[in-house]
């Protein structure tokens, strides 16, 4: 199993997200991209030191986020997940290119060495914040097959955050799922209505029962609540990675330890398996 061999385990996978700096020629662009670069890897060391099992590298300061993402966005990206490879070259890093710039970070995994990206928009229509996201999956994974990435693993979101499903309401999160298995994705990704926002855990149960897929909680976990997602294959956490628990702000070495031990200690005490 890809997920297994990537990961050295089955559950309770943790993932920090690396939510680098605005990047240049955005509307909140301030700083020059080697001081993104500086503090992207900075951050990295402290998610592996505190002992992640993996990291994603996003461009969630890119506010407002567009469908069309230039190519300067790709180049900026590509040359930051270069170097927090060169940071952290043992563990395993993913990419996420808002919005749903899906085949850019194929493209950017397969350059830089990641091992697999979050997508958007795999199946389903739905409408986001950004506009409406049509179903990529048979252009993604043909351009992934084009351009030798195969080994490149994706973890797709369904009935993601921050959108309206109202196209998609008669067909449940589990017949999602199946769609997106049936669609060739390595992993499901579970969300709460937003950032920081928690997933239902009957949805993971649900979902966890209806496919054979990985499935990843993508929001809202944190120490309190960690103990309702332990079944899940991995969970995506950066809200509570941060100072104060806020997206925006820099990761919180003290909240990254304090939580990494604290699920060390439910993975030994509830036998979470590997």
């Amino acid at each position: 199993m890809k997920f297994l061999q990537l990961f050295g385990r089955l559950k309770s996978v943790v993932i920090g997200m690396l939510h680098v700096k605005a990047l240049p020629g955005t509307p909140q662009s301030t700083l020059p991209l080697a001081q993104i670069i500086d503090e992207a890897c900075s951050e990295a060391e402290i998610y592996k030191s505190a002992g992640v099992d993996g990291l994603i590298v996003e461009n969630m300061h890119d506010l407002p986020y567009t469908l069309h993402v230039g190519p300067e966005i790709t180049a900026a990206m590509a040359v930051i997940c270069a170097m927090v490879r060169q940071t952290c070259p043992d563990l395993p890093l993913g990419a996420q290119i808002l919005c749903s710039a899906n085949q850019q970070a194929v493209a950017v995994a397969v350059a830089t060495g990641l091992d697999f990206i979050r997508a958007e928009g795999f199946v389903f229509s739905h409408v986001a914040d950004e506009g409406i996201l049509n179903a990529c999956a048979g252009d993604l994974l043909r351009y992934r097959k084009q351009i030798g990435a195969e080994h490149v693993q994706v973890f797709a979101d369904i009935k993601k955050k921050h959108s309206a499903h109202a196209l998609t309401a008669d067909v449940s999160v589990s017949e999602t799922a199946k769609a997106a298995e049936f669609f060739l994705a390595d992993g499901i990704v579970l969300t709460g209505t937003a950032t920081g926002v928690q997933a239902d855990p009957k949805e993971l149960k649900e979902v966890r029962h209806a496919v054979k897929l990985p499935v990843l909680i993508g929001s809202g976990v944190t120490l309190e609540n960690v103990r309702h997602y332990l079944d899940a294959n991995a969970l995506i956490i950066g809200s509570y990675f941060k100072k104060e628990g806020y997206w925006a702000n820099s990761v919180d070495p003290d909240r990254v330890k304090k939580f990494m031990d604290h699920v060390g200690k439910l993975r030994e005490t509830q036998f979470v398996s590997k």
